[in-house]
């Protein structure tokens, strides 16, 4: 287990996609690809509150989200793992607001038919409290086990990802 650092939140911080774990009514992972924010060291998703997710919340609060970096070479992760509640209201809009605001463009957002839509979508938010904290980094692994040759030329040892 990890500990939330600086280089963490600041890896939080950044604009990537997020894989949200929620538990199915079976007991199986429900994952899905989301928007995220991480703010006070809690990370919210905006949700319908009719979603998959927004109902295995309410019913088994268990939840996890990964952030993850694909760059060669210097690929890195954080997941965080707790309890997870929905949020409603103006709480709720607020945050959806935030979430919708690192993603889109100023003029997106300005476009009722962009923004608007987005902001229109999501009636909830998922809130996830870390309990656990866990994170990997390509670079540690490269510099501890081969001296910093995958990070130096990357193109040299690893296949490009598809776009």
């Amino acid at each position: 287990m990890g500990e939330l650092n600086d280089d963490l939140r600041h890896l939080l911080a950044g604009r990537y996609i997020a894989t949200l774990s929620t538990e199915g009514p079976d007991g199986s992972a429900h994952l899905t690809p989301v928007w995220y924010l991480f703010e006070d060291d809690k990370l919210y998703v905006g949700c319908p509150s009719s979603s998959r997710k927004a109902r295995n919340v309410s019913e088994r609060p268990k939840v996890s989200l990964v952030v993850d970096v694909r760059r060669a070479g210097s690929e890195r992760w954080v997941s965080a793992s707790g309890s997870g509640v929905i949020l409603s209201g103006e709480p709720s809009q607020r945050l959806n607001k935030k979430i919708v605001e690192r993603y889109l463009t100023d003029e997106a957002m300005n476009n009722p038919s962009v923004g608007g839509v987005f902001l229109a979508g999501d009636d909830a938010t998922i809130c996830l409290s870390p309990e656990t904290w866990r994170s990997w980094d390509a670079k540690s692994l490269d510099e501890q086990v081969f001296g910093g040759i995958l990070g130096e030329s990357p193109e040299k040892w690893f296949r490009p990802l598809d776009p």
